[in-house]
């Protein structure tokens, strides 16, 4: 049985390459230097994309925020642009899908799950810069970390996060329609 990471299961294969017979040996060593190709070529699409974010005014905007790296903000940029198709930083973030689901029956309102609706990427991008925005917020003063350990003590750890994903969202919404008169919070 392999390990499940990647870069192992591939080192391993590469060092029991010999064990194998004949054309298996040639397939195997072929598929493997297939997928270092493969790797080489997505490692320098990375590169060429960290680049394009650093050389953009708005995606260097979005990264001064706390959880907001290369990878997100040249995607949050593609995406909406200025943002200018959103009314506020809540619509964006109830486009995201990170906004509570509305459940109302006989005059009561109740709040669920987030919707998940909306764009899965730009999600999956917020929800960890999200925990990493947790994980260092424990050894902070600023507003922003204290109303995250804050959340994080009252509400739980993956409300948290979902939290501070939608805060994020909002703010980054904030500086795309705004541009340069967006204050940082303090």
């Amino acid at each position: 049985m392999l390990p499940l990471k990647a870069a192992t299961v591939r080192r391993q294969a590469a060092a029991c390459l010999e064990d194998l017979p004949g054309w298996a040996n040639t397939a195997i060593g072929d598929l493997l230097s297939e997928l270092h190709h493969l790797d080489e070529r997505i490692a320098g699409y990375d590169r060429h994309m960290a680049q394009m974010a650093r050389e953009d005014t708005r995606a260097r905007q979005l990264m001064r925020l706390a959880g907001i790296g290369e990878t997100t903000a040249s995607a949050l940029v593609a995406m909406i642009g200025n943002g200018h198709e959103f009314k506020c930083g809540r619509q964006f973030a109830a486009w995201l899908g990170l906004t509570p689901g509305q459940y109302s029956s006989g005059g009561k309102s109740r709040l669920g799950h987030i919707t998940k609706a909306g764009d899965p990427y730009l999600r999956s991008l917020l929800i960890p810069g999200a925990r990493a925005v947790l994980v260092s917020a424990k050894n902070k003063t600023d507003g922003v970390s204290r109303w995250a350990v804050a959340l994080a003590e009252r509400r739980g750890y993956w409300k948290a996060i979902v939290g501070i994903a939608a805060k994020n969202a909002r703010m980054c919404w904030a500086m795309l329609s705004n541009g340069e008169q967006f204050a940082m919070p303090a």
